[in-house]
């Protein structure tokens, strides 16, 4: 079942995670969107967050999922970014992603 998120970045310029080799390096809504498309679509990020871990070999590979028909579009509302993505991947997966890529700044607005 594909789920639709509802998104916003407040202050896209922090929208930033703790670790700058999975963090976000966007700074408009399209590209905001297409990287956060590309995390959902591909294992590129988690492959990159999983290199990171102590024992690499023991992640986990369910974290890894991956939706290719994944999409995301994003639009500049004021200062803000608002982003919406549809995916099959588990809310917890989702939330891994954005934290990976954005910590903990942004917002979950809608989930439908």
């Amino acid at each position: 079942m594909t789920v639709h998120y509802s998104i916003s970045l407040p202050d896209p310029a922090k929208a930033r995670g703790t670790d700058p080799r999975l963090s976000f390096t966007a700074s408009g809504a399209d590209a905001f969107a297409e990287q956060l498309q590309a995390a959902l679509r591909t294992p590129e990020l988690f492959e990159r967050w999983k290199a990171t871990q102590d024992e690499p070999e023991d992640v986990d590979p369910g974290l890894g999922a991956t939706d290719p028909q994944a999409t995301v579009t994003g639009e500049q509302a004021d200062l803000r970014i608002n982003l919406v993505a549809s995916t099959t991947l588990s809310g917890d997966l989702f939330k891994q992603r954005m934290r990976w890529l954005a910590g903990n700044n942004w917002e979950l607005r809608d989930v439908r």
